[in-house]
C-alpha cells in the first residue's frame, strides 16, 4: 500500500458511510409511502434491509474512528509541522486543495510541492512501522 492509499483510507470509508446514510434516507422514505398503502404497517423486508444498513453504517463508523486515530498517529510522528498540517487538512479534514493553500497561505503549486514532500515521509513512517514489527 502507498503512503497515498494509506492516507486515504479514512475518506473512502467516510464515503461508504454517506452512501449508506443515503440509501437508509431512501429507504425510510420508501417505507412512509408503502407503511400509508398497507394502512400504517411497515413491511419486514424494508425493515429488514433498514437494519442490515444501520448495523453497517456503525460497523463502518468504529472503522473510520480506528483509521482516523491510525492516520492521526502516523501524521505526529512526521518531523515537519507544516506537512503534518497539509496532511491532517487533506486526509483528516477531506479539505479541497485551493482551501488548504488558502489556509496555508500558500499557492496551489507550492502545497502540491510540499504534499509530494509529505508523502514521502509517511512512506518513511510506514516503513520504520512495518520494519518494528
Amino acid at each position: 500500500m502507498t503512503a497515498k492509499e494509506y492516507l486515504l483510507r479514512a475518506y473512502r470509508i467516510d464515503q461508504r458511510i454517506n452512501s449508506k446514510i443515503e440509501q437508509l434516507t431512501m429507504l425510510r422514505g420508501l417505507s412512509k409511502i408503502m407503511a400509508r398503502a398497507a394502512g400504517g404497517r411497515q413491511t419486514e423486508g424494508i425493515a429488514e434491509k433498514m437494519a442490515e444498513l444501520e448495523a453497517g453504517i456503525n460497523e463502518d463508523i468504529e472503522t473510520l474512528v480506528d483509521f482516523k486515530q491510525e492516520t492521526a498517529n502516523a501524521i505526529k510522528k512526521i518531523s515537519d509541522a507544516g506537512q503534518q498540517t497539509l496532511l491532517e487538512l487533506r486526509y483528516l479534514c477531506y479539505k479541497p486543495w485551493e482551501r488548504i493553500a488558502e489556509e496555508m497561505n500558500y499557492s496551489v503549486d507550492n502545497v502540491f510541492r510540499m504534499h509530494r514532500r509529505a508523502l514521502e515521509s509517511v512512506a518513511a513512517v510506514l516503513t520504520l512501522q512495518q520494519n518494528q514489527l
